[in-house]
C-alpha cells in the first residue's frame, strides 16, 4: 500500500480562535495506541475541552476525546486519558518558559494527519475578555458588510 502524503484535517477547534488571542504555533507529534489511530481516522475526536500543561518535563495533552473504535475488543483506549507531546527539547524550553510568565496557556487549534502521521497544532494563547470578543465580532460583521457592497458595485448593481 502507498504511502499518505500531504495534510488531511480530522478536526479543529473553532472556539479556541474565539476564546483566545493566537501567540505563536506549534506542530507536534502525539503519542496515540492503535485503536485510537483508527478512530482518528474516521474523525471520531473533539477538542473541545482539551488543553495541555507540564508534567515531568514534558507536555502533555489533556481532555482530548478520541471515541473507542467500534471494532475494537478489550484492547480498546480510554477516550479521555492523557497523551504526550512529541517535541524537540529546545521548543519545550521555550514553551515552559512563556507559561511561567503567566496570563498565557496552551491550547490545541487541531488535529491533522500529514504523511501518515498523526499531529496536533498548539497555540500559545492569551485569553479573550468578553469585551475583546464582542469587538472582534463587530468587527467581522463590518468587514462582510464592506465586503458584500463591494461586490454589489463591481457587478453594477446599486445598493438600495
Amino acid at each position: 500500500m502507498a504511502r499518505e502524503t500531504g495534510r488531511t484535517l480530522i478536526a479543529s477547534n473553532k472556539k479556541a480562535r474565539h476564546d483566545y488571542t493566537v501567540l505563536k504555533t506549534y506542530e507536534a507529534g502525539i503519542v496515540l495506541a492503535g485503536t485510537e489511530v483508527r478512530s482518528l481516522r474516521e474523525g471520531r475526536v473533539s477538542l473541545v475541552d482539551a488543553f495541555a500543561q507540564e508534567r515531568d518535563g514534558e507536555i502533555m495533552l489533556y481532555g482530548l476525546h478520541i471515541a473507542e473504535y467500534g471494532f475494537g475488543t478489550w484492547t480498546n483506549h480510554q477516550p479521555r486519558r492523557t497523551r504526550k507531546l512529541l517535541l524537540h527539547r529546545v521548543e519545550i524550553a521555550r514553551i515552559l518558559e512563556k507559561l511561567r510568565d503567566g496570563g498565557v496557556t496552551l491550547v490545541p487549534l487541531s488535529m491533522y494527519f500529514s504523511n501518515g502521521w498523526a499531529k496536533v497544532e498548539l497555540a500559545l494563547a492569551r485569553g479573550n475578555k468578553s469585551y475583546d470578543k464582542r469587538q472582534a465580532l463587530a468587527e467581522r460583521d463590518a468587514n462582510r458588510e464592506i465586503a458584500r457592497e463591494l461586490g454589489r458595485r463591481l457587478k453594477g448593481r446599486r445598493s438600495a
